[in-house]
This record gives structure tokens, C-alpha cells and sequence, in this order.
């Protein structure tokens, strides 16, 4: 996405790729024949391994005219001199470790062998980088290498190389840099009137290997279309809603920016994984769950999955088989066994459970098979909700009943009370806006539609936090706001340089353009050639540096202490190595508000030297944890998904064991409503060491 984002411009001022993710496990798999052999024939096969210690597998498979027959025999992997050197799964800017290298004689009198570590890229100093041991007889022995980390992220890669008695081993390393904090994203607008020159300074933002810098150009007040773009494709976690918000712009973005057929391409794939990835949340009744592997189907994400579904039919993707068909069958039923009486009974607030319905008429009626019957039954709903109105509304219109369409919401305004669902809709009045949007579209109700799109565009352009939910819904809105408008696809021009480089005639039959910056401290000098008024922005993306971040606590309190396996508390800042120990966080809701937080995040990131143990598959025993929605395990963090009663608090574990020497630094760690920036909480980072066993 990166690629697909930073479009416009000649190849002068490209911004920088990102770095490609490091191979950390080269398999070793290979594959020869098929051959033929005749009867009570032999023949005899070579293989050239690559650096490998330890032991392969060998499989041999016959077969002839429906007989089958197969072998298989564990071969270990030997030479006289070997080495294997192991290092984190991440290392983190600014940290220090030892790189452990194990050398294996498996022959008598190699005598001295010369070990010395070469990197590549710049981003790893080895300011240590020759040792040498003495072998006069098989056996082993362990070297260290002390690595100090810069302060610049990608792909770091050693070759590690072993020389004596004649005998010679390398071996190869890979091991992505990050930089454990999240990104930032800061703009600046502008706007530049007719035949006006105007010079804007330019400083990048971050540290190197993170930053990245666009100039964005519109002829429509700006919605800042490339930071929000950027933050649902960033977004850390994987629920089903934040999935389809991701992949959701994506089936538009042509709307906005002219694209490339690379572009175009990628655009194709990155909605195709979206598609597929939405099998994990399907279940049998052709609902939709919430997290992966849940068996509970969440209303309104289902309604969610099936609109981006039917928007993907409609732009020619491949939907995977019987995908739709289950969800239509589910969609139906679910609509015509809907009853007020829920509301009556309490178990729901009545404006999510109104719209939730109104929203499943509105997708069946948009995949060509409206329940009108439900749909009468809706309208006729003592005091219908405003935004299920303007929903419902939009349902009649796909179904081509204007009139209906029409009198739903006469004399009924644009105005949303405010709110904020953190769990059934994950609504607010800004998402409530874009929906209407919509509807104001459908009804062709262009002035009405102008004054609500400038409300949408003057909101996505402030600084105010939104969620992924209310940034999808926008992006859909206007995208149907300037795909149905053809006075803003005017041509519009303007030249553009960035000092040290070529000024670049640039230009747009879209609404927006985006142009990438060189990563350099620079002025840039736009001149608008056309006779509009454009609208620009800069964008600045980046992960400062580690720092002591200050302890936040908003309408909650988080806390971290640490044991030793047996409950004994145990200092993070100085652990010896090979120690087991335990991360104990506790979250308490504040009781300010009376209600219960759904969808709490805590994200726990962990320093390089630290191993994770996933308690999901050696089935170690976590009882006395608070109970959880989902938990997602990674290579340097863990993110544990779950809701908190008033007053209450819950408290949940992570396993550890520091494997590595050196200095390393754990980040903060932040608990908070993935819906509701208002609920939030996180502790300070700091440095930490591991040491060497007495």
C-alpha cells in the first residue's frame, strides 16, 4: 500500500520503498523428479545442502499404474567444522546484545579456528568482530559478539564465518531493526489561489528508514485522504470491522487519485486478501463473528461484511465460493425474525438495534433482494430512529420506491445527537453523517448533499481523533459524493518543485493527487497553473526515537509489575539471563461512566532480549486470568481484546524468559476503547538489561 499511496510525480523525487521484512527461517525443502526407474533398477541422488545444523528429513514416494508405495529416514547433517549463531526475532533501534555463536568440532586436532562476523546495510555495528577458540579434539565451545543497533529501522543481515584445520562454515542471518513506537502522522495545509507561487518548508519527520512525506493536491477541501488512508492500513489489530475498513477504500481509491496499472494491480491483491481473509470470520449460518475462531455472530460487522462483499461484485472482484450466497440466506432470515420487542424488553439500546436492522434491509436491498415486508414493518416503528430513518430510507431507494424513499424523511434533518457506540455499531454522529451522505445521493438531493459533504470534509480534515469505523464510512461517502459529481473532476495544474531537485509539471483530472517527497530538509515552491483554487497539504510520517513516555490514565488505570514464576516480585530493569518470569497487568475502570467498555485493546510490546511463550500452544494453565474476547500472539508482542465492567478490574499474564544479553528497551504499554479515544491509559517506557548468570 505504501506503493499504491505515494502517487504522482517523475522518478527524481520517489520517496524510498519500504524495507522488505527480513527471512529469519530459511526452509530447507527440496524437491527432485519425478523420475523413472526399471524393474530391479537403483539409482543414486545427490543433494548440495545449504548451511544447516541439526537433522532433514528424506521422503521418497513411488508410484505406478495405482500402486503406491513410500520411505522416509532422518539423516543428520554433518561437516567437520559448524557453527550456528541465533539472534532475537526483532531487535530494536539503540539496543546493545551479544550475538551467541555455538562451533561444533566433529573431528580431532582443527586446532585454531578464527570466527568474525561481517553486516551489511550499515544498521548493526560490530565493534568487536573477530574472535578466535582452540579445538584439539571433537567438542564444542560458545563465542559472543557484542552488536550495538543504530538508529535506523529495516533489514539488518550478518554473515557469520568459521575457519580452521582447513575446514570452513558460514552461516547467514537476517533480523528486521523496528522501532518499537507507533506512527505519527503530522500535516500542514495550504491553499494556493490562481497564479499564486507559494514556498513551504519541508523537514522530514522521524527516524530514518521510517519517514515518509507527501504532498497532497485537491481542488475540494481536503480531507486529508493520505493520513487516513495510512492509519487504517497501519491499524495494529484484526477484527473483522477494522479488516473491511482497511479493504473498503481501497475499492474506491480510483475515485479520487488517477492510478497506475501497477497501482492498479496491487490494489487488485491487497482487496483479494481482504476477500480471503474473510473466510476466517464466517460461521456455518453465513454470519460473521467479531474475531477469528468466535461462534457468535456480530450483527452489525455481518452487515458490514456483506456491504463490502456486494461493493466488490459490483467493481468485478472474484468472491470466494458460496461466500455471499450463505451471508444473503443468513441476511434474510435474520431480517424477517427481527422484532421491536427487544427494545420493550430492554436488552438493547433502541437507536443501534433500529439502525442495525435498518442497515441489513439496506445491504439486502442493495444485493437485489429487498424485504419489503420487513422494510414496512421497520417504517412502521413508533418513533423510528433519525439515523435508521435516513438508513432505511436509502434501503427503499436501491428498492426503487422513491416515494416511500421520500416521505420517510420529510421534514426529518441531518442533525445526529451525540453518541458513541463502543460495541454494537461502533456508531457516532460523524459515521451517522456519512450514511445519510449516501442517502442524499441516492434521493438526488444535491444541495442537501453539498452542505453534508462539506460538514464530512471540514471534520476528516481537522486533528480530532476518529475510529476506523467513522474513517471507512467517510471515505465511502465522499467517494460516492465525487464519483457522482462531474464538476469536481475539472482539470486542474500546478508545477511543484522540492529544492535540490527538477520542478515537475503536474496536474489532475481526479480530485486529488499525491505526489511523493524526497527525504531530505527541503522548501517546496507550488505554483498553481490553473484556474481553481487547490487545496494542499503536506504530510509528514514517522516513529520517533524511544523515549520516556509519561503515564496517561483517562477514565481508567493500568498497571505492570513483574514476578518470578513462583509470584516472587522481580525488578525488569536488571534480569539475569535464562530467567523465567511473568508480566502481570492490571486494568481498572475508573466507574466515571456507568456503562461497561467493549472492545478494550491492550497492546504489549516487549524488548528484543525478552522471548514471548505462547501459552495457546505449550497449554500452560491461566485460570486465574480475567476472561478474554481474543488474544493475538506475535513474534515481539501480545495484544488481549476483552470488555470491563464499572468499577471492575481485570488482570492478565504474558510469560517470558530473557534469552539474550544486552541492553534492550521495553516499550510502553497501552490499554484502551478501540472505539472511544476518551478510555485510555499506558505506562512509560524505559531501557532494561539482561545479564550474564554469576
Amino acid at each position: 500500500m505504501d506503493q499504491l499511496l505515494t502517487i504522482g510525480g517523475d522518478g527524481e523525487i520517489d520517496g524510498k520503498k519500504p524495507a522488505e521484512r527480513a527471512n529469519r527461517f530459511d526452509p530447507v525443502v527440496m524437491h527432485l523428479g519425478p523420475f523413472e526407474l526399471k524393474k530391479n533398477g537403483r539409482a543414486t541422488h545427490t543433494l548440495q545442502m545449504p548451511n544447516y545444523v541439526g537433522a532433514v528429513r528424506v521422503m521418497v514416494v513411488a508410484a505406478d499404474k495405482g500402486a503406491y508405495g513410500a520411505a522416509e529416514k532422518t539423516v543428520p547433517v554433518r561437516k567437520p567444522l559448524m557453527l550456528l549463531a541465533t539472534l532475537p526475532r526483532v531487535l530494536g533501534i539503540g539496543e546493545r546484545l551479544d550475538l551467541p555463536v555455538n562451533l561444533f568440532a566433529m573431528k580431532d586436532g582443527l586446532g585454531k579456528v578464527n570466527i568474525k562476523v561481517e553486516t551489511t546495510g550499515g544498521l548493526v555495528k560490530v565493534p568487536v568482530a573477530s574472535r578466535s577458540v582452540q579445538f584439539s579434539k571433537t567438542g564444542d565451545d560458545l563465542v559472543s559478539f557484542p552488536l550495538e543497533v543504530g538508529n535506523k529501522v529495516g533489514v539488518a543481515k550478518f554473515k557469520i564465518i568459521a575457519e580452521g584445520g582447513g575446514e570452513r562454515s558460514t552461516q547467514e542471518l537476517e533480523i528486521d531493526v523496528r522501532n518499537p513506537n507507533p506512527q505519527q502522522t503530522l500535516t500542514e495545509r495550504f491553499t494556493v489561489d490562481p497564479g499564486q507561487t507559494l514556498t513551504v518548508d519541508y523537514l522530514p519527520f522521524g527516524t530514518e528508514g521510517t519517514r515518509e512525506g507527501t504532498l497532497e493536491m485537491t481542488n475540494l477541501p481536503p480531507i486529508d485522504l493520505e493520513r487516513h488512508l495510512q492509519y487504517l492500513i497501519r491499524y495494529p489489530y484484526g477484527c473483522l470491522e477494522q479488516t473491511l475498513s482497511g479493504g473498503f477504500p481501497q475499492l474506491h481509491l480510483a475515485t479520487f487519485v488517477k492510478m497506475t496499472p501497477n497501482q492498479e494491480k496491487q490494489t487488485v491483491a491487497n482487496v483479494g486478501a481482504a476477500l480471503q481473509r474473510l473466510r476466517r470470520f464466517q460461521l456455518p449460518n453465513g454470519g460473521f463473528s467479531y474475531w477469528p475462531g468466535q461462534s457468535e455472530v456480530a450483527s452489525w460487522a455481518s452487515n458490514y461484511a456483506g456491504h463490502f462483499l456486494l461493493a466488490a461484485k459490483d467493481k468485478g472482484y472474484s468472491l470466494p465460493p458460496g461466500m455471499l450466497d450463505n451471508w444473503l440466506a443468513f441476511q434474510k432470515n435474520a431480517a424477517r425474525a427481527w422484532s421491536s420487542k427487544a427494545v420493550e424488553y430492554g436488552q438493547v439500546d433502541k437507536h443501534s438495534y433500529e439502525l442495525d436492522q435498518a442497515y441489513r434491509l439496506y445491504t439486502l436491498a442493495l444485493g437485489g433482494k429487498p424485504e419489503l415486508g420487513a422494510m414496512n414493518r421497520l417504517r412502521e416503528t413508533d418513533k423510528l430512529g433519525k439515523a435508521a430513518r435516513w438508513r432505511l430510507a436509502a434501503a427503499y431507494a436501491l428498492a426503487g420506491k422513491q416515494e416511500v424513499a421520500n416521505e420517510l424523511i420529510r421534514n426529518v434533518d441531518t442533525d445526529i445527537p451525540d453518541y458513541r457506540d463502543m460495541y454494537y455499531t461502533y456508531g457516532s454522529p460523524f459515521r451517522d453523517k456519512a450514511m445519510i451522505l449516501e442517502t442524499l445521493l441516492l434521493l438526488n438531493k444535491k444541495e442537501a448533499a453539498d452542505r453534508t459533504a462539506q460538514l464530512l470534509a471540514k471534520e476528516m480534515s481537522s486533528s480530532r481523533w476518529f475510529s476506523t469505523q467513522e474513517i471507512a464510512y467517510g471515505l465511502l461517502a465522499f467517494s460516492q459524493y465525487v464519483g457522482t459529481n462531474e464538476e469536481l473532476s475539472k482539470t486542474y495544474t500546478f508545477t511543484m518543485q522540492q529544492s535540490g531537485k527538477s520542478a515537475i509539471d503536474a496536474g489532475s483530472d481526479h480530485p486529488y493527487m499525491q505526489i511523493a517527497l524526497a527525504d531530505q530538509e527541503s522548501k517546496l515552491t507550488i505554483k498553481n497553473t490553473s484556474r481553481q483554487k487547490l487545496f494542499g497539504t503536506v504530510i509528514r510520517k514517522g516513529q520517533p526515537l524511544p523515549a520516556e513516555e509519561q503515564a496517561v490514565a483517562k477514565l481508567m488505570a493500568l498497571s505492570v509489575n513483574y514476578t518470578d514464576r513462583a509470584g516472587n516480585p522481580l525488578n525488569p530493569a536488571r534480569i539475569e539471563q535464562g530467567t523465567d518470569f511473568v508480566a502481570n497487568v492490571v486494568v481498572q475502570h475508573s466507574g466515571e461512566l456507568s456503562y461497561e467498555y467493549h472492545q478494550m485493546a491492550l497492546q504489549q510490546i516487549f524488548p528484543s532480549g525478552w522471548e514471548i511463550t505462547n501459552t495457546r500452544f505449550e497449554g500452560r494453565a491461566t485460570d486465574s486470568e480475567s476472561g478474554y474476547d481474543y488474544r493475538d500472539f506475535r513474534d515481539d508482542r501480545v495484544h488481549t481484546f476483552f470488555s470491563l465492567w464499572p468499577s471492575k478490574s481485570n488482570e492478565y499474564r504474558v510469560y517470558l524468559t530473557a534469552s539474550y544479553t544486552g541492553r534492550f528497551y521495553l516499550p510502553a504499554v497501552s490499554c484502551g476503547a478501540m472505539y472511544d479515544d476518551q478510555i485510555y491509559a499506558s505506562t512509560p517506557g524505559t531501557w532494561v538489561e539482561v545479564v550474564s548468570p554469576n
